[in-house]
């Protein structure tokens, strides 16, 4: 695992009137590994990123991108960063072509270099047949696709995705965590903000479960799941009183659980008392899905 950090985060602060949307936040992406920031609505996740891309300025605080310290060096720091916005501001009035021909001239790629640099960005994201659509006849996972192209036109160093698979529907989703999943395998250093549990745990080295614009826990997926779920869990259904019942129970013998809809779940039962787990129960592997409620108190869509 490298050692060296591609974005580093100490201490860092930032306060909207009596909101401290990032509090006290510590954080690295090591250089060729991807972070996913995971939290609920309101975490801090997407401050987080204005912050790295200086839409906004810390209270207090570290924060460096590669040798560059912010808000001092951001516009040399942006330069070495793409950056996927969580909202798509593609402009609807080009084709795909001159989308990304925009952003060569605005991060500066030398003239001679911009042809090639427009080629490679399309082949990554697979659109290289749609070059001469405009963007109002794109897909909603191809327009997805052309927003990572743009960040990469310039060949960044650091990759920023906020939410970059949010509202898409499933099958979208998964053409988007191919394209992640291929620039993580090329080194590329990535920073990810997101709610999607399935999309930190399959694309993350390291997950960060943000809580109230602080980090609860981190860690590689499998650890924080062994760490704060154990191996195995059981999950109880029933009417409300049931499940009242099984987590007095369980919380009277000091087993952690979480409440999800018509079920509750009994965490690390690999070490808890026989007495206490009820037989009628199903039992599963621990999760990620089990930290995160655990640890944020939120449910998961």
């Amino acid at each position: 695992m490298p050692s060296t950090s591609a974005i580093r985060l100490r201490n860092v602060v930032k306060t909207f009137g009596p909101i401290r949307a990032v509090d006290g936040l510590d954080l690295d992406v090591p250089e060729g590994t991807c972070v996913g920031l995971l939290g609920p609505n309101g975490a801090g996740k997407s401050t987080t990123m204005k912050l790295l891309t200086a839409q906004a300025i810390a209270d207090e605080g570290e924060l460096r991108i590669l040798d560059f310290e912010l808000p001092g060096e951001s516009k040399l720091a942006r330069a070495a960063m793409g950056v996927v916005p969580q909202l798509d501001n593609l402009d609807t009035t080009l084709t795909v072509e001159q989308n990304l021909r925009v952003f060569t001239h605005l991060y500066r790629v030398p003239g001679r270099d911009r042809a090639a640099a427009i080629d490679a960005a399309l082949r990554i994201a697979n659109l290289t047949e749609r070059a001469s659509a405009k963007v109002t006849e794109l897909s909603g996972g191809m327009r997805r696709r052309l927003l990572v192209a743009r960040a990469l036109v310039h060949r960044p160093q650091v990759v920023l995705l906020d939410e970059p698979t949010v509202g898409l529907d499933p099958q979208i989703r998964q053409e988007l965590w191919a394209l992640i999943d291929r620039l993580r395998s090329e080194g590329t250093s990535i920073l990810m903000s997101t709610h999607y549990i399935e999309e930190a745990e399959r694309l993350a080295d390291t997950v960060v479960v943000m809580a109230a614009g602080r980090a609860v826990a981190t860690g590689p997926p499998r650890d924080l799941v062994r760490e704060h779920a154990g191996a195995e869990a059981v999950e109880v259904y029933g009417p409300p009183q049931r499940l009242s019942e099984v987590e007095a129970t369980a919380r009277q013998a000091g087993v952690a659980t979480r409440r999800t809809g018509t079920s509750v779940s009994l965490l690390r039962v690999e070490d808890a008392p026989a007495e206490v787990v009820p037989q009628d129960g199903v039992r599963r592997p621990a999760a990620l899905e089990d930290v995160f409620v655990l640890l944020t108190g939120e449910e998961i869509e």
